[in-house]
């Protein structure tokens, strides 16, 4: 986990909680809940093959950190009675690395590779000719005298994960054989998972409550997940474990997210931008120098959510506050506010 992710209240566990937040995912297509299209097209790359007798395409997982790209692969591994070896783009920093694990491997063996726009670009190179032929070249020696020598590996399938799908090469994007983009999750699917997480955790939960928690999470199942054992912890020191619609507003407020699931870092970039700069616009590093963080903390964690529920646009000169993020501040949008950007208003990089 990131340091970024680490600043979230939610993001915020211990080994105890990751061991109970692997406990929670689904072990089967069947049980996955959401992302009905992507995965009902899993599902038949995986049927298909299992009737070729033969490993699957290579899949990539693309989309927002939380919605299951982690869980995903381990399903895909399940659902294709194959072990699976997970590693990281970030650990992967020399092209020895990753023919070190790549050797290691049995046939139809999963290889997760998560991060994977994050793997060196020598290692990238390495991955072409495996992925492909399912050959890596072992160079032996150094200068005039170094000797490629080849090394067959058994068919795997390879299983990346990225959230961010622009910085992968092409031709490393076109070797998979199908690429996953993973949507934000509806209500009513948040409210599904919600209400399987406290069955599994044998926590008593009202439907009240589980609205509430479900409508909060951002579209994002690891956030509901958090949330719920927040809300599970007030229950249990406020109350008598049971979870009632009171506890859960109470425990929301308690951990500052609103309604809508923003939460304090969100409404600080908002309460910022309408506040000290009169709905902008203004550029992401005045805007992060003002509410005491760093740009790629506002950059990754508060403004896709706030561009995604419409509060803030990016504009060619900058962020600026919409009429739907005065309204939600309960503050008076000035004349001209309802911004609504056009087709090529996307910001330089410096923005």
């Amino acid at each position: 986990m990131s340091d970024l992710e680490g600043r979230r209240v939610e993001d915020s566990i211990g080994e105890d909680e990751l061991s109970h937040e692997l406990a929670l995912r689904p072990k089967s297509l069947a049980e996955f809940a959401g992302q009905p299209r992507v995965a009902a097209q899993i599902d038949l790359l995986l049927s298909a093959a299992r009737n070729r007798n033969s490993s699957a395409d290579h899949i990539l997982l693309s989309g927002p950190p939380g919605l299951g790209k982690t869980t995903l692969a381990m399903i895909i591994a399940s659902e294709m009675f194959a072990p699976i070896r997970i590693t990281s783009g970030p650990a992967i920093q020399h092209a020895g690395d990753l023919a070190s694990i790549l050797s290691s491997l049995v046939e139809g063996e999963i290889l997760f590779l998560d991060e994977i726009h994050r793997m060196s670009r020598p290692a990238e190179e390495l991955l072409y000719l495996a992925m492909e032929d399912f050959r890596v070249d072992v160079i032996v020696g150094k200068g005039a005298g170094a000797t490629a020598i080849p090394l067959e590996l058994p068919h795997f399938t390879l299983v990346g994960a990225t959230t961010r799908a622009g910085l992968l090469p092409s031709p490393l994007r076109d070797r998979f054989g199908f690429t996953a983009q993973l949507d934000f999750y509806a209500d009513a699917d948040l409210c599904h998972i919600v209400r399987r997480s406290a069955g599994l955790m044998g926590v008593e939960i009202s439907e009240a409550a589980i609205v509430e928690i479900g409508t909060r999470s951002r579209g994002t199942p690891r956030v509901a997940n958090r949330l719920l054992r927040r809300v599970r912890d007030f229950a249990q020191v406020h109350g008598e474990g049971a979870i009632t619609q009171k506890h859960a507003l109470a425990a929301l407020e308690m951990y500052e997210v609103d309604p809508l699931g923003l939460d304090r870092l969100d409404r600080a970039v908002l309460e910022a931008l309408i506040h000290r700069f009169r709905g902008g616009p203004v550029g992401i590093s005045t805007l992060a120098m003002a509410i005491g963080e760093e740009v790629e903390t506002v950059e990754s964690l508060a403004e896709p959510f706030l561009v995604r529920m419409g509060f803030i646009a990016r504009t060619p000169r900058g962020r600026v506050a919409t009429a739907l993020g005065w309204a939600h501040l309960a503050e008076k949008a000035p004349p001209g506010s309802d911004f609504a950007p056009g087709l090529f208003d996307t910001p330089p990089q410096d923005a």
